[in-house]
């Protein structure tokens, strides 16, 4: 085989001639006086071991040993863009997803809504220790007829309602289970889950109805099936950038989700006026649940009712709030009679057991 360098490299033996462009040519790893050659983007290289031709290669060839896939400019091109590709997945799923959520959360149809409740709701049994279920029948009954009042007075979507004050997009689903933290949980598709030392820490129905009525509210906004679209988009995201894609990351965040949702301040003030004005039209005690809130901030207990309020900012703020919309022509009414009532609270008197903390 023939080498000539003049205005290009020229390259002749048996069943082969080419010329190649000295200024597309680059030079691999090699140990002098070994030089291996060949053009950019291309996989035809030619080996010289004549030091005298290597130089002259190397005088007329300005970038022969500039590579931009090696060296010290191509690696740091490479780190560069990958923490650019990184911030903006990170990006995307702090503040994308969760925007493409709240859009997409409405247009959900609610039997693919229902579908995933019960997926989460298996998911966060697991995770709180598959607590006993809590169903004495009379206490059951007044449950029932609580939600069913509650439910009746808002209505269903399609229902003329206030402005913001939004139908409920099905019959709420209530499950009551013994577990020593005092916190209501609501899932997609309706799904309320009530743990009873909510109702024990209620010093009165109307503030457990509050409490309940918070969380239709959060149903007829569609923010549990938001807050689970937004929690698993972006964790399905952040687990391309950490290498989770087997899925674990995602099947946390849905339960994670559900157990300690922080909703957004805007989100949980428009459940407060839910809770009023549902209160308000079932007979109730509107700023009822204005009460149990301050009392729990004022307690500050480390578990138990405080768990209840652990993700919902602004406490006293929005009891205060709740007071101003609630008024006074609602104090003193009552949304249960005292025997009710004192029926409801032992809903878990067949349960031996409270689950541990």
């Amino acid at each position: 085989m023939t080498l000539r360098l003049d205005q290009r490299l020229w390259i002749a033996g048996p069943e082969i001639a080419v010329d190649w462009d000295l200024f597309d040519l680059v030079a691999g790893d090699t140990v002098a006086p070994l030089m291996r050659i060949g053009p950019r983007g291309r996989p035809a290289r030619v080996e010289v071991s004549d030091s005298a031709f290597a130089d002259a290669l190397t005088a007329r060839c300005p970038d022969l040993h500039r590579s931009d896939d090696k060296g010290s400019g191509g690696n740091l091109r490479l780190v560069v863009w990958s923490i650019a590709a990184g911030l903006s997945v990170i990006l995307l799923a702090i503040y994308g997803v969760p925007a493409i959520a709240a859009r997409l959360a409405p247009v959900i149809p609610i039997s693919v809504e229902s579908r995933l409740g019960s997926a989460v709701a298996d998911q966060v049994d697991r995770m709180l220790g598959h607590p006993p279920v809590c169903d004495d029948g009379p206490a059951r009954a007044v449950l029932d007829r609580l939600v069913a009042r509650m439910a009746g007075e808002r209505g269903m979507v399609g229902q003329r309602g206030m402005v913001g004050q939004r139908g409920l997009p099905g019959e709420p689903r209530i499950a009551v289970h013994r577990h020593a933290v005092a916190n209501a949980l609501t899932l997609p598709g309706g799904r309320v889950i009530i743990l009873s030392s909510l109702i024990d820490r209620s010093e009165t129905a109307d503030e457990f109805a509050g409490i309940l009525a918070h969380e239709f509210g959060h149903i007829a906004a569609r923010d549990p099936m938001r807050a689970l679209l937004a929690a698993s988009g972006s964790s399905f995201l952040l687990s391309l950038v950490l290498g989770d894609l087997a899925g674990s990351t995602l099947i946390v965040a849905t339960g994670q989700m559900a157990l300690s949702a922080g909703y957004s301040r805007d989100a949980e003030t428009a459940a407060d006026a839910y809770a009023v004005e549902t209160l308000r039209r079932s007979g109730g005690d509107a700023g009822a649940l204005a009460t149990i809130l301050e009392r729990v901030a004022r307690d500050e207990e480390p578990d138990g009712v405080a768990s209840l309020l652990r993700s919902h900012p602004f406490t006293r703020e929005r009891a205060h709030h709740i007071r101003a919309l609630a008024g006074n022509d609602t104090a003193g009414r009552h949304i249960l009679t005292d025997a009710d009532w004192i029926m409801l609270k032992g809903i878990c008197r067949n349960v031996a057991t409270a689950a541990p903390r």
